[in-house]
């Protein structure tokens, strides 16, 4: 699901790879794609605040999907198959034009001769979640001015932090400023490469998740979704998910894009 809803700067902003195609449009709710064994999804969001950074998110799932091809051409040979440093690299030679666009990225996927797993990377506060316990859980901690708030005040005070005290909800302000993103910058050197989180997760039937942007996240939280089974309807839950994001408070003042991903039980 991808629209561009009431965003005030008038753009589309997303764009996002399903399986083999890369798309950035207002095209509503694809067909559900039924996919074998190793899949790839990604979601990137331009940050609004960068120039022409619609394109900035366009040129991340590019190279997102020429890696994955490059992975199912040749699969023995590329290890990471998702690789941050070199869609870093790739993206520093987009023309002068395009210099300090920014965006960010939220990958999921199975690769062939792991069918039981899925591996997930993010760089920004574009997110994945997973249904479990009947609930819906955040598996990505957004790079942002909060968390890293967050982070050094549990580091003073010489403790951990639990996972749920990251992602507070709440509509954007300056706390929520990204502080990892992926920048089209043609000299590398002032252009360090950005943080970017990976895990690895054992996966069963029955499993769902959820790669979307802030457009979704942020105007409906987790806990206003819907639980999904073995009989849902993967198209009417994302129309009833768009029209939870168009009567919540921010009233679709953004671009919103997620990627439902169900394990069959059959």
């Amino acid at each position: 699901m991808t629209f561009q809803g009431n965003a005030t700067n008038d753009l589309q902003q997303d764009a996002f790879f399903f399986i083999d195609t890369c798309y950035h449009e207002t095209l509503g709710i694809t067909p559900i794609a039924i996919c074998g064994n190793a899949f790839c999804v990604a979601v990137s969001d331009g940050v609004a605040k960068s120039p022409l950074s619609e394109y900035a998110s366009q040129a991340v799932v590019k190279a997102v999907a020429q890696q994955w091809q490059s992975y199912l051409t040749n699969p023995a040979t590329q290890k990471p198959i998702i690789n941050i440093e070199q869609i870093h690299e790739q993206i520093a030679h987009a023309p002068q034009k395009y210099k300090g666009a920014c965006a960010t990225l939220a990958v999921l996927y199975r690769a062939i001769h792991s069918p039981n797993q899925v591996t997930i990377k993010h760089i920004g506060d574009s997110r994945v979640y997973l249904q479990c316990d009947n609930k819906w859980q955040c598996l990505t901690r957004d790079h942002n001015v909060l968390n890293e708030l967050i982070d050094d005040d549990a580091q003073a005070q010489g403790k951990a932090v639990n996972f749920s005290d990251y992602n507070r909800t709440g509509m954007a302000n300056y706390l929520y400023s990204l502080t990892d993103c992926l920048i089209i910058d043609s000299d590398l050197d002032s252009n360090p490469i950005p943080r970017c989180d990976s895990q690895t997760i054992s996966i069963q039937a029955g499993d769902c998740f959820v790669v979307c942007t802030d457009g979704v996240h942020d105007l409906v939280p987790c806990d206003e979704w819907q639980m999904i089974d073995k009989n849902t309807n993967l198209q009417d839950w994302l129309k009833n998910l768009r029209k939870q994001v168009y009567k919540s408070e921010g009233r679709a003042y953004d671009n919103a894009t997620a990627i439902l991903a169900y394990f069959s039980e059959e």
